[in-house]
């Protein structure tokens, strides 16, 4: 359009100077003089209007989780005497439903204008924030500007987590379980914390950094059992999962008077899972992570998605950061079934440690080789999320019934749970559980 409108403009010119060529008369030059005169203003102005102009873009965290607002805080500045027309502001981000783009109209000599976005984040990933495209033109709209602001920075959306107040683990008798955490007075390999001295400790237990750090006597402290690794095993095979038919949910229209808009609401509304045993197997995996990492357990992530991940046992915020990010960019694109998983790498797991499996499989070769796994000294425990209630053909309960024949802790998750109730032993189904 903008290039019809110019080429227009060049053939009145033609036009005129031909008829002023052949007639002589004085108002057809006039004409071309004065169109010759409009290209050269407003390719002047464009070109001013394009020029001189700064753009910033804060983004406060570069880290941020389903649920919750991104907020970033955009200014443009005026850096020349001329004042600009209008300025259009395009933003190629990937980040869902976050509209940041803006037209800015009479931005004054040296004067600036700020605005911010906030963005609910709804999907769980990686995005990218920009390249930036300015656009914008002479009032006439002859000569159309662009310019590119290719830098570009990554924000990282967590999954989901729910806050879970107790999980059941199997109950230990060798080092690693749980029943047998309790302060000893004898040294062993597990330091629990440290403590003032008192009359009759030895001196081979003082804490010499402690002690000089607080300027007296500080002793450490040991468990008689030592806590055992926690490694969840999440199940990514892309033949596993499904989801549910659901109908995409509507934009977020403008606040109603007197309501708050959405970005401010946010902590008051529910955010409901999409009805896919993929995102509820990657919640089930954020919130188990982020419940054992609180009481200090050392939890380990192993996954065959797009790539095979492994992150080793740790402890802190570190590696909840480390397995948050793992779990907001996997995907369900694994070549490997879930009990193949477990059989590659049943030799990374050492004996004594809790093995969580999270999985909608329902295939019963899953129980043969957790049973397997179960004999050879590892804690197992099995979450299956029922994929018939994600409209499945077939259900786990068969699975589940074989998994509890044999004395194992199971869980049975089905769409629309209430994920803390059912993960804090609220729907657990086990006979050791009762035991227990």
């Amino acid at each position: 359009m903008f290039k019809q409108r110019r080429t227009g403009v060049i053939i009145l010119i033609l036009l005129s100077l031909i008829a002023g060529l052949a007639t002589g008369r004085d108002i057809f030059f006039n004409i071309t003089y004065l169109l010759g005169l409009l290209l050269i203003v407003s390719l002047l102005w464009a070109w001013s209007n394009i020029n001189w102009v700064h753009l910033s873009r804060l983004t406060r965290t570069r880290r941020t989780q389903v649920g919750r607002p991104l907020e970033e805080r955009f200014t443009i500045r005026n850096t020349s005497i001329l004042p600009k027309l209008w300025i259009e502001v395009r933003d190629y981000s990937t980040l869902p439903t976050h509209f940041s783009s803006k037209v800015v109209n009479g931005l004054g000599s040296r004067a600036s204008f700020t605005w911010r976005v906030n963005t609910i984040c709804k999907t769980r990933g990686r995005y990218r924030l920009g390249p930036i495209q300015l656009n914008t033109s002479d009032p006439f709209g002859l000569f159309p500007m662009q310019r590119d602001l290719t830098p570009t920075a990554n924000v990282v959306v967590y999954p989901l987590t729910l806050d879970i107040h107790q999980f059941a683990l199997p109950i230990g008798v060798l080092p690693g379980g749980d029943a047998l955490r309790r302060r000893t007075h004898y040294v062993t390999t597990n330091a629990a914390g440290v403590r003032d001295y008192a009359p009759g400790d030895s001196f081979s237990r003082i804490h010499w950094p402690s002690t000089a750090r607080r300027e007296r006597l500080i002793v450490k402290e040991f468990e008689l059992d030592p806590l055992a690794d926690i490694w969840l095993v999440v199940d990514m095979a892309i033949f596993s999962h499904l989801s549910a038919s659901q109908e995409p949910l509507p934009a977020p229209g403008p606040a109603k008077p007197g309501e708050l808009p959405p970005w401010l609401r946010w902590k008051d509304e529910e955010y409901q899972l999409p009805d896919s045993t993929e995102e509820y197997t990657v919640t089930i995996a954020a919130s188990l992570a982020q419940h054992f990492l609180r009481i200090d357990r050392a939890v380990g992530l192993l996954a065959y998605g797009q790539s095979h991940e492994v992150i080793q046992p740790d402890r802190g915020e570190r590696q909840i950061n480390r397995i948050l990010e793992t779990l907001a960019v996997i995907r369900a694109e694994g070549q490997v079934a879930i009990e193949d998983v477990l059989d590659a790498e049943s030799k990374v797991f050492p004996r004594g440690t809790t093995v969580i499996v999270i999985t909608p499989s329902i295939h019963q070769e899953l129980a043969t080789i957790v049973r397997q796994l179960a004999r050879h000294g590892l804690r197992m425990v099995t979450i299956l999320i029922d994929p018939q209630s994600f409209g499945g053909t077939y259900s786990s309960g068969k699975l589940a019934e074989i998994l509890q024949a044999g004395s194992l802790i199971t869980y049975h998750v089905s769409c629309g749970d209430d994920l803390t109730i059912v993960l804090s032993a609220g729907k657990m189904r086990s006979r050791y559980h009762t035991l227990a």
